[in-house]
């Protein structure tokens, strides 16, 4: 007899009266955990173009920072160096994952270049910590007593001489591999002290835009040249994992520093992709919670058509939680399979998104993260609870 009605009740439930409803409660919940799955793997990928090892490019996690030069500034160049206090305050941000000072020269410099190239110029040099320096090489080293002196220029000097200074003059372009084969008569001088290096190129940098010597060079040629007082530092440098951070860019403004606006220009870009997620994760959680409200009163409309079939069932000796578990049978797999086609579908959306990425040679998984498995079981656990609840309320108001 009991199992007579329970095929009534299923028959109930599968035709006429939930058919329509239980189509559109199964819609809404399916687009809700899709948006919603798909906001949290958003966020994932978006994390991996940042911080995974595949996409990080060297040259734009280290800034050089320095103070912008103004009005009220000119001729007054104690008011461009960082002060203890100044140094102090970068060091402690969040940000700054390594910081190092920039060195100046404090002697005249002047290279000039051997053969036909007819190359004569005034120059400065800098040296940075070797952790912050994007060249590796084995001569990258000095010692006193040594005439060579190492030295990395910038790609973009080698750029200018090229395609600016060589072609207007009509001297010869050079390469990478020439200058460096090239040795460079450096001297140095502090009124009538004067010696005479050889410079070797021995790298290009894409990070720092400077003529840059060892730091045991500088040390050294400001102690013998300099006027025997440590310059305070007018330029610094910082690792940071984020470059385009807005609470970097924010800081530098509000500190009236400056640096390469290059490396800054992700920033408001991060923060409109950002709130793009955010917006999206918002409104999947918003339908959630309306298909919840939907399959809730869905479930409502379901037991009260049923509620003279459930009286007997009751008057028969079937226990409301034997009730309510037949319910609840009639509704998981529609969660589950809900949740198994939103799965699906972000996961092709996720191995055609890594197969385009990778071709603009940004890197993300080709497969969904834990996060967004974990999150859309968490919603079928989630809407089990709620109708559960609905169930049994419901259950024991007719019974």
């Amino acid at each position: 007899m009991k199992q007579s009605f329970f095929g009534l009740l299923k028959k109930i439930i599968q035709t006429g009266i939930g058919k329509g409803r239980l189509l559109m409660a199964t819609i809404g919940l399916g687009i809700a955990m899709f948006l919603l799955l798909l906001s949290i793997q958003m966020h994932t990928d978006f994390n991996q173009l940042l911080y995974n090892q595949q996409n990080q490019n060297e040259s734009v996690d280290f800034l050089v920072i320095n103070k912008k030069i103004t009005n009220d500034m000119m001729g007054q160049s104690e008011k461009s160096v960082f002060t203890p206090q100044e140094i102090a305050d970068i060091k402690k941000q969040p940000f700054t994952a390594a910081f190092g000072f920039i060195t100046s020269n404090q002697y005249k410099v002047t290279a000039a270049a051997p053969g036909d190239l007819h190359f004569y110029t005034e120059m400065f040099f800098e040296a940075v910590p070797d952790t912050f320096i994007d060249v590796k090489s084995e001569d990258w080293k000095w010692q006193a007593g040594d005439n060579t002196i190492p030295i990395i220029l910038p790609n973009d000097f080698l750029n200018l001489y090229n395609f600016g200074y060589a072609l207007s003059q009509g001297l010869p372009q050079i390469s990478q591999e020439t200058i460096k084969a090239l040795p460079m008569k450096i001297t140095i001088s502090k009124g009538l002290l004067t010696q005479e290096f050889t410079g070797r190129i021995v790298g290009f940098s894409d990070r720092i835009t400077s003529f840059l010597v060892p730091g045991s060079f500088m040390e050294w040629a400001n102690g013998k040249f300099g006027n025997g007082v440590e310059a305070a530092p007018s330029r610094v440098i910082i690792k940071t994992k984020d470059p385009s951070n807005p609470v970097l860019v924010k800081y530098l403004e509000d500190k009236g520093y400056s640096t390469n606006q290059d490396k800054l220009k992700y920033s408001k870009t991060k923060v409109i992709v950002q709130t793009i997620v955010s917006v999206i994760g918002f409104f999947g959680l918003i339908l959630l919670l309306f298909a919840l409200l939907v399959f809730s009163m869905f479930i409502q409309v379901v037991i009260a058509s049923c509620k003279r079939e459930i009286q007997l069932l009751v008057t028969l000796g079937t226990a409301p939680r034997q009730l309510q578990r037949y319910l609840m049978r009639q509704f998981v797999p529609l969660y589950i399979f809900t949740a198994i086609i939103s799965l699906l579908l972000i996961t092709g959306l996720q191995w055609k998104a890594a197969g385009v990425l990778a071709g603009m040679n940004m890197f993300v998984s080709s497969w969904i993260s834990p996060g967004t498995a974990g999150a859309a079981l968490l919603v079928i656990v989630l809407v089990y609870i709620v109708n559960l609840q609905s169930v049994k309320r419901y259950i024991n108001e007719i019974s």
